[in-house]
């Protein structure tokens, strides 16, 4: 199985028609995601890479029955791009965009809750590179070629991270069965614990990965729900290690202000907590494969 998104998945574009949103559609309908139409305002009643193109996310999703949605709309409109999803009834929201003022992410994060938690759009993102439940659909920027369907969970900050420990698992022939990247930014639409919910649910799902970094408590908050909460083995890395406190470092999120934020705080606190703690990127593969011959 996969949570949020699998081969039933009906996928739009917002920022179809945009020079970005062409080349990563294209690369998703190449690898098999059933992209039913996309959204570029003004552009309406056209067709673009043989879809229809739709003025508005309420339009398409009555068209076509949409339920999912990725996001290459430009920073100053993002924001309302994805509250204009989770209006017309989206279940499901990539929001690629890098660059999204955090006063606007405070805004959608504010303008969701007016939903009931069952009936609120899962949004991931922004500044990621998307979610992939391999073999099935892919919402993202991602190489897709390098994912294996298999039953390990990944979650993570990182893009290229987590093309890391999917192909070394590949390497390995270990496969994933979702992964969801959620973002750098500091302000973002779900969390670890959040996905860590989805995948403990999901019966296919032996392993989780958490991807984490310096900056915010998301990764804690994750390991104290995985103690009390779960029955499957969860693997975290923590990128950031050496960096230096106050500085910002990559991510938008990744900046160390306050106890239990750096790197090195966080893996004592998870060991504390059962985490295995993956000690360098190289040894995703080794790490995984040794917890998934105790399972």
């Amino acid at each position: 199985m996969a949570i949020l998104l699998d081969k039933s998945s009906k996928v739009i574009v917002q920022g179809f028609t945009g020079q970005i949103g062409t080349f990563h559609a294209e690369e998703m309908i190449e690898y098999g995601t059933n992209v039913v139409g996309g959204v570029t305002p003004g552009k309406g009643g056209t067709t673009h890479l043989g879809r229809p193109v739709f003025d508005t996310v309420k339009d398409a999703v009555r068209e076509t029955g949409a339920d999912a949605s990725i996001v290459f709309v430009p920073p100053p409109y993002a924001a309302d791009g994805i509250m204009e999803a989770a209006d017309a009834g989206i279940k499901f929201c990539v929001a690629i965009t890098d660059g999204i003022p955090a006063h606007d992410m405070i805004r959608v994060k504010r303008y969701m809750r007016r939903y009931k938690k069952e009936e609120r759009m899962v949004l991931t993102g922004p500044n990621c590179a998307g979610s992939i439940s391999p073999g099935k659909c892919m919402m993202g920027i991602m190489p897709g070629h390098i994912y294996m369907p298999g039953p390990v969970g990944v979650v993570g900050r990182s893009g290229t991270l987590g093309y890391e420990a999917a192909s070394q698992m590949k390497e390995m022939g270990i496969g994933i069965s979702t992964s969801i990247g959620i973002g750098g930014d500091p302000i973002n639409g779900s969390s670890f614990r959040d996905h860590f919910e989805h995948f403990e649910a999901d019966p296919d799902t032996k392993v989780i990965i958490m991807i984490g970094e310096i900056g915010g408590p998301q990764e804690v908050e994750a390991g104290i729900y995985a103690r009390d909460n779960m029955s499957k083995p969860v693997v975290a890395y923590i990128a950031g290690l050496t960096a230096p406190k106050g500085r910002r470092m990559g991510h938008a999120g990744a900046i160390i202000s306050a106890v239990g934020e750096s790197a090195a705080e966080k893996v004592e606190l998870l060991q504390e907590m059962g985490v295995t703690i993956v000690p360098t990127p190289s040894d995703f593969g080794s790490t995984v494969a040794k917890i998934l011959e105790k399972v």
